[in-house]
């Protein structure tokens, strides 16, 4: 079961903003949690951060998960106060009109809503229609132009203002699990990594990467600069055990059944057979995705870094993806903490991860 202070950790990381490019604030908090325990921490100009337990050790292990979250930007403030904006990585349109948001102004945060137009005013033909990002705009109050721009300016980053949500049993619900649980998972593993570093033989880095959401960016800096051996990448994967979910099309992943383990493309198979050799030795369950082409992580940035480093993806069920309302099963990503750090411990000095030919 979860500590407190893993699960309090886990809501710092989920509840402050980060979307990608602005990811400083909430890569403070994760360094804030990784540092004590750390034999060392770096980070690099782009704001990348890795912490390194037993770093004389071999092979290098390199844990990661991507710190950012969609969001959006401030393009343009028109005469009246009100925001246009532009997207930050892949959000729905759908999901955007009439929801709180934030925006990350230079004096502080500043309240807005996402103006929807009463349906007692909008003709028929339109109310089934979801308008264009750039028609869209956030209400914060402000009665000119003027007014708006003395707390917000062009280029300031916005984000749903939506917390954790706690639901039944285990579960919660939030923004930003994608790809917070990533980084939590691996910043946690690295501290059960150190509780045990006695019967640790290998290195292990866990990283806390930038602008996945953008391009995989972080991870083709951070992959070049750490140099890892081996490398998991933690990531949410889609759940579709909701009604909503085509399982014949998506696979079969559900919410209590463990951590995800991807097969195809990027996913190393001796990395992924022993992946699964250490879950079942301790007892942790496991769930299977394909993957025939790519992952759609940072997994596909780092196997090819530096000639192709072993790498595999693991997903974390996550529920409604690239919403302010994404849904996960803490007792899943407990259980992946565990996996990456069995994993860590399992592994020999030396040892090395081929397929042979």
């Amino acid at each position: 079961m979860m500590t407190d202070p893993a699960r309090d950790f886990l809501t710092r990381l989920l509840e402050t903003p980060s979307p990608s490019g602005f990811e400083a604030a909430g890569q403070r908090v994760w360094a804030g949690h990784v540092r004590p325990v750390a034999d060392t921490f770096e980070s690099d100009s782009y704001g990348n951060a890795w912490a390194t337990v037993n770093p004389a050790g071999s092979p290098k292990i390199l844990l990661s998960g991507h710190a950012d979250e969609l969001g959006f930007m401030v393009g343009y403030i028109n005469d009246d106060g009100f925001l246009y904006f532009k997207g930050i990585g892949g959000v729905d349109p759908a999901l955007i009109r009439g929801q709180r948001v934030i925006v990350h102004g230079r004096g502080g945060p500043v309240a807005g809503v996402t103006g929807q137009l009463a349906i007692h005013l909008q003709p028929p033909d339109d109310r089934k229609k979801v308008p264009e990002i750039h028609d869209m705009t956030i209400d914060i109050g402000a009665r000119s132009r003027a007014e708006a721009e003395a707390v917000v300016a062009v280029g300031d980053a916005i984000t749903y203002s939506a917390g954790v949500l706690p639901l039944l049993g285990d579960r919660i619900a939030a923004r930003g699990c994608d790809n917070r649980i990533g980084t939590w998972a691996a910043g946690e593993a690295l501290r059960r990594v150190a509780a045990r570093r006695d019967e640790l033989q290998a290195c292990v880095v866990a990283a806390s990467m930038i602008q996945e959401e953008n391009g995989l960016y972080g991870a083709t800096m951070a992959a070049y600069r750490v140099r890892p051996d081996i490398a998991l990448v933690v990531d949410v994967t889609h759940a579709t055990d909701s009604p909503q979910a085509s399982k014949p099309k998506h696979g079969d992943v559900r919410l209590g059944g463990g951590p995800v383990i991807s097969i195809g493309s990027a996913n190393h198979p001796v990395v992924n057979r022993r992946l699964r050799a250490v879950a079942e030795k301790a007892g942790i369950p496991v769930q299977t995705e394909i993957n025939p082409r790519w992952t759609g992580t940072d997994a596909d940035a780092i196997f090819l870094t530096r000639g192709g480093i072993p790498t595999t993806s693991i997903g974390l069920p996550n529920r409604y993806m690239h919403s302010p309302v994404e849904v996960i099963e803490l007792a899943d990503l407990d259980a992946l903490a565990d996996l990456l750090a069995a994993f860590v411990l399992d592994v020999k000095t030396g040892e090395e991860f081929r397929v042979e030919i």
